[in-house]
Parts: structure tokens; C-alpha cells; sequence
């Protein structure tokens, strides 16, 4: 999917937000800066030398994107501050001494509205270069593709256990209670959950990811995503026992999907369905390219955390932690079977 920064918020912010590739990036590009307040400032002028526009066409896209460019370190320096400032650095800045107020660019707010900027060839090559090292930061991260970047989450291996235990309910309620095709019943309501949890069936979400058609679908799904759909499978689960032990006959799937349609549209399911296709949405987007359009209005930037969770300081190796607990989950395995 090809990447227009200056176009898109949620790119940049999904640049900015990224620790690990900002610090890529800062050793990247020279730009020597103020070191104050703990990190590197740069005046505006600085920063209009740098990416070779007039100070007007800065001052120009800090109006249109202030509350962005706020959000990302430019700060207006003033009072106790900027008399600091000066104390130190007057000799390197061209201010009128009777400034009362000065903007300062911190290295994300020179990195955000570098990718703002339309008139700067230098900015378009800072972008070029910002998109490969990001690229570049995930994959040496993940060795080398993002399919399975959920299972880099400490929180996915009980989310992934607890689903299959949940999936056991329902599967044995449609074995027991639904009329239909032996197997194809079961893939008929898992794509009718699919549906409801995120809008996509089985299909519709490998064509997204580019999965290959042995590739498990639910071993690619987020923690979050992994819960929800552990709910909807164990309240349908209960709900076609219920009726089926209420009328003695065996459901339809058709009688199934107005159960997890009623289930879809119930309050109590509002709160979990929106975060599941928040995370689902946005990480997709942010870590592996893929834009599910059925639930583009639930896009957002991925937060500093979550790249801590999943490619920083927080993030496990998935291979690891299976081989270090081969022995307890073979063990949980065999516990379920007898």
C-alpha cells in the first residue's frame, strides 16, 4: 500500500509514536540542535534552513496543524523558560532580545512537520527515508514479516488458549443441536461470528492479510480480537442449547444467525465489538499494511505502548516462550483430553 505522509495523520502519528524507529531516525539524519529541558530544541528558523522554505511557510503550517505539531513537542517557550533559554544559547540564535515568547521544535515535531511539507525537496527525501527505516525497524524486529506479529504480545497465548477451550462449547453445541452438513455448518457460523465481531468472513480477512490457505486465520488475531470472539462463541454456544433444549428440535443456521445477530446488537456487546475492531483496524493498518475497509472508522494511530507491547521492550518471543513451556501446555493438553 503505498504511504502519502503528507496526506495522512495517522501515518505520521504512527511514525511519531514509534520509539524505536524515531531513534533510527535521529541517527539517520544530522541536525544539530539545542540540547534543553532533557532533549534537542530547534527554532524555527533552524528548521526552515534545514528543509529550505521561507519561516513563512513554517509559520504557515503551524496555524493549520497546531494542535498536531503540539501534540509532537512544539512548544511555545516562554516566562522563566525562555529566560533559561537565552541564558544558554543566545549566542546561537538570532532573537531579538526582547522576545517574550519563542517556538521550539523537539526532534518528532521537526520529524512531523517535515512530513507536512509539500514545498521542500528535502522534506520529500526525509519521508522517503523515514518510510524505510519504519519498515525497516518493524521487520528486523519481527525477522522479517509482521503475519504473526500479534503473537509477539504477552497477552496472546492465554487469549489464544482460552479462545480454543470457548470454541469447544460452541463447537459441541453445533454438533449436538444444529441440523446441516456435517463440517460445513461449523465454517457457515464461524464466518456468521466473523461477521458480527469484525465484519469480514474466513475469506474476506486472508484476502486482507494475503494469508496463504493453510494458514490458521485465528492465529494471526490480536489478544483483544481473540477475547471477543471467545465471548460471542460461548454466549452463542449457551443460547442454541437453550432453545434447542426449550423445542426439542434441532436449530437451522439460519435460526443461529438471528442468535448471533441479536447477541451483535445487544448493549452489553457495544464496548467490547468497538475495541476488538479498533485494534484490529489500527494495527493491521500500522504494523502489516492492511486496511480492512469494513471497519476503516474504527482507524487510529497505534500508541507509544502498543509498539512497546509488540515490537519495544515489551514484546516476547512467541517461539521462545513456546519452547520454554512445551512441558506445562503439553500437560494442560493432555488434562483436556481425559
Amino acid at each position: 500500500m503505498s504511504k502519502d505522509l503528507t496526506i495522512s495523520k495517522i501515518e505520521r502519528q504512527n511514525v511519531l509514536n514509534n520509539r524505536l524507529a524515531v531513534d533510527a531516525i535521529i541517527a539517520k539524519i544530522e541536525m544539530p540542535g539545542m540540547f534543553f529541558e532533557n532533549e534537542f530544541r530547534f527554532t524555527k528558523s533552524m528548521v526552515a534552513e534545514f528543509y529550505n522554505v521561507d519561516i513563512s511557510t513554517i509559520d504557515r503550517y503551524l496555524s493549520k496543524h497546531d494542535d498536531e505539531l503540539k501534540h509532537n513537542g512544539y512548544v511555545l517557550c516562554k516566562g522563566k523558560s525562555l529566560k533559561e533559554f537565552k541564558l544558554q544559547f543566545a549566542h546561537l540564535i538570532n532573537e531579538a532580545s526582547k522576545t517574550t515568547q519563542l517556538g521550539l521544535f523537539n526532534f518528532r515535531a521537526f520529524l512531523n512537520i517535515g512530513m507536512l511539507l509539500t514545498e521542500s525537496d528535502k522534506a520529500k527525501m526525509i519521508r522517503n527515508v523515514i518510510l524505510d527505516i519504519v519498515i525497516s525497524t518493524i521487520n528486523d524486529k519481527t525477522g522479517g514479516g509482521t503475519k504473526y506479529i500479534n503473537r509477539r504480545d504477552i497477552n496472546y497465548l492465554p487469549a489464544a488458549i482460552a479462545e480454543e477451550n470457548y470454541r469447544k462449547n460452541l463447537t459441541s453445541a453445533i454438533n449436538n443441536c444444529v441440523s446441516g452438513h456435517k463440517t460445513m455448518k461449523y465454517a457457515q457460523i464461524t464466518d456468521l461470528i466473523y461477521k458480527a465481531v469484525f465484519r469480514e468472513n474466513a475469506k474476506e480477512y486472508r484476502k486482507i492479510l494475503n494469508l496463504d490457505s493453510f494458514d490458521n486465520v485465528r492465529h494471526t488475531m490480536y489478544a483483544e480480537v481473540l477475547l471477543v470472539i471467545s465471548s460471542f462463541e460461548n454466549g452463542v454456544g449457551f443460547e442454541i442449547q437453550k432453545q434447542f433444549a426449550k423445542t426439542g428440535s434441532l436449530l437451522t443456521v439460519s435460526e443461529v444467525e438471528n442468535i448471533i445477530n441479536e447477541l451483535a446488537q445487544h448493549p452489553t456487546q457495544t464496548p467490547y465489538l468497538n475495541d476488538a475492531r479498533t485494534k484490529m483496524a489500527t494495527r493491521d493498518f500500522g504494523f502489516r499494511d492492511a486496511y480492512h475497509g469494513n471497519i476503516s472508522e474504527y482507524l487510529r494511530a497505534i500508541s507509544p505502548e502498543e509498539f512497546e507491547r509488540f515490537i519495544g521492550s515489551q514484546s516476547i518471543d512467541f517461539d521462545v516462550i513456546l519452547e520454554e513451556n512445551k512441558d506445562v501446555l503439553k500437560r494442560l493438553k493432555q488434562a483436556e483430553d481425559e
